[in-house]
């Protein structure tokens, strides 16, 4: 398929880049996707949280009273969960939230979430820019060229751009990486892609090499 190329004034090229079928055009797994973003999620998540068990909480271990003949309840110490300041039963305890996933489900579902960004007119390609110097201003106006200024936007660039990161660091709305680091949740998190013409070459070419040699890391 043929989308249009713009310039960073939002204006047409009179270009078009050819979008590869097998990357921007494919049938959608909507589980895949899923996996994915659920991966995603559950790799930023700390696992840091504890509480005290009853070994870990400070206190008299004495039998309170004794175990029959009271009328009330069995407690073993003043650590029972049952009281204020006890243990907790069944708390949660640090650990590591990772789970793997095969190396193709990860590629259907990024695949999968271009599709949807090429279906619903979510993705842009620019044609290759870059700014001297790095101000705010400049990446505001070429958001103001594609109204886009209050939209999530993702701009995919082929290599790691210092003005254009430094340029775009003050706007909460707005995301930087490079195209071999696209990943399927800042894929469906963004309202719109804006993709350079290099971008599109670094995409597709790291997909392909990940489906000729599946053993790269």
């Amino acid at each position: 398929m043929e989308v249009e190329v713009y310039t960073v004034q939002g204006k047409k090229t009179g270009r078009k880049v050819t979008l590869d079928e097998s990357i921007f055009g494919i049938e959608p797994n909507d589980h895949a996707i899923y996996l994915d973003v659920k991966q995603h999620m559950a790799n930023r998540r700390q696992g840091t949280h504890a509480t005290l068990e009853k070994s870990m909480v400070s206190g008299s271990t004495r039998k309170l009273h004794r175990q029959k003949g009271t009328g009330g309840s069995r407690k073993g110490s003043i650590k029972n969960p049952l009281f204020r300041g006890g243990a907790r039963i069944f708390g949660p305890q640090p650990r590591d939230y990772n789970f793997k996933l095969n190396r193709k489900l990860k590629k259907l579902a990024r695949t999968s979430a271009l599709t949807y960004k090429v279906k619903d007119n979510g993705l842009t390609v620019v044609e290759d820019f870059s700014f001297d110097t790095p101000k705010t201003k400049n990446v505001t106006g070429l958001l103001k060229s594609f109204q886009m200024e209050n939209k999530k936007v993702l701009f995919v660039i082929p290599e790691a751009n210092e003005n254009l990161m430094l340029s775009s660091r003050n706007l909460k709305k707005v995301r930087i990486t490079r195209a071999r680091d696209l990943n399927t949740y800042e894929i469906l998190d963004a309202a719109c892609l804006l993709v350079t013409e290099n971008s599109v070459r670094e995409i597709e070419k790291s997909y392909l090499q990940e489906s000729v040699n599946p053993n790269n890391p």
